[in-house]
């Protein structure tokens, strides 16, 4: 139970810091281009990346932080972040067929699932 409570307070706040941040963007950017999603996933791909690093190098940390920041706060900022990790993760490894397969997958499948949910909204 500990850990859902986590993984929710770690979203509420990543959640909400979204929401405030892209409404704050658009105020000051204008809404043409969609520049709050935009800011979003590099910051929270750049700052989820250092938190893994950081945490990775210290043999002490509590898992219930990574559960809190890594998963529930950055989980609910960007998903995006988690993979744009994992791609790179996999490339590092050397999985190069896994990582490719992952960006071309995963912006292939959510487009189409894009356009099957407007076609699907249009049907009902």
């Amino acid at each position: 139970m500990e850990n859902f409570v986590l993984v929710g307070l770690g979203g509420f706040v990543g959640a909400n810091l979204r929401y405030w941040l892209s409404t704050w963007i658009a105020r000051q950017w204008g809404s043409a281009f969609p520049w709050g999603t935009l800011v979003i996933n590099f910051s929270g791909s750049l700052l989820l990346a250092a938190f893994l690093g950081w945490s990775a190098n210290r043999i002490n940390i509590d898992p219930r932080l990574r559960l809190l920041v890594a998963t529930g706060f950055f989980g609910a900022y960007t998903t995006f972040s988690t993979y744009a990790n994992e791609s790179v993760a996999l490339w590092q490894s050397g999985n190069w067929v896994g990582a490719l397969g992952n960006v071309l997958g995963t912006n292939l499948a959510c487009l189409l699932g894009v356009l099957l949910g407007l076609a699907l909204a249009s049907r009902l």
